[in-house]
C-alpha cells in the first residue's frame, strides 16, 4: 500500500517497513491473540521518492522525530490490524505533508489602536467603579 502524502509525493510501498505487535486496551480475548498493532518505519535518508531539497528540508524539521533517518509510526487505536493500518499511513502522510509544508510569514510587532487602549481603559474604571460600590459604607 503506497503513500500518498500529495498529489506530487507518493511513498512507495517498497521504501515502508511493517511491525506488528499486540496491542494493549479493550478487546478481550482477541487483543491476546492477534498482532492488531502497527508500527510504520520509513527510511528518509534512502528514500528515492524525495528530492535532495525535500530530503534535507525532512532531516531539518523532523530532527526529534526519527532515529538514524528512520521515522516511525505507530498506531494502536484500534482492534483491526487493517484500521491500524490505514491510520498508521494517515499518520506518516501527515507528518512528511507537515513538514514539507512552506514556513508561516513572520509576525510582525503591532501596536494597539487608540480606540482599543482608550476602550480598555474605561472598562477598567467601570469595573473598578462597580467594586468600589460593593465595599461597606465606612462610619465618619
Amino acid at each position: 500500500m503506497d503513500c500518498e502524502v500529495s498529489p506530487q509525493l507518493t511513498i512507495p510501498a517498497a521504501e515502508l517497513k511493517w511491525r506488528f505487535s499486540r496491542s494493549s486496551g479493550p478487546g478481550g480475548q482477541h487483543v491476546n491473540t492477534t498482532d492488531t498493532r502497527a508500527d510504520l518505519s520509513w527510511n528518509i535518508r534512502d528514500s528515492l521518492a524525495l528530492s535532495e531539497d525535500q530530503r534535507h528540508l525532512l532531516l531539518t524539521r523532523l530532527a526529534g522525530r526519527f532515529l538514524g533517518g528512520v521515522v516511525t509510526v505507530t498506531a494502536s487505536e484500534n482492534r483491526s490490524q487493517l484500521r491500524n493500518r490505514q491510520i498508521a499511513l494517515a499518520k506518516l502522510a501527515a507528518l512528511v505533508a507537515e513538514g514539507l509544508a512552506p514556513a508561516a510569514a513572520q509576525r510582525r510587532a503591532t501596536r494597539p489602536t487608540r480606540g482599543s487602549v482608550r476602550r480598555r481603559l474605561s472598562a477598567k474604571v467601570q469595573r473598578s467603579a462597580t467594586k468600589q460600590q460593593r465595599r461597606r459604607p465606612t462610619a465618619e
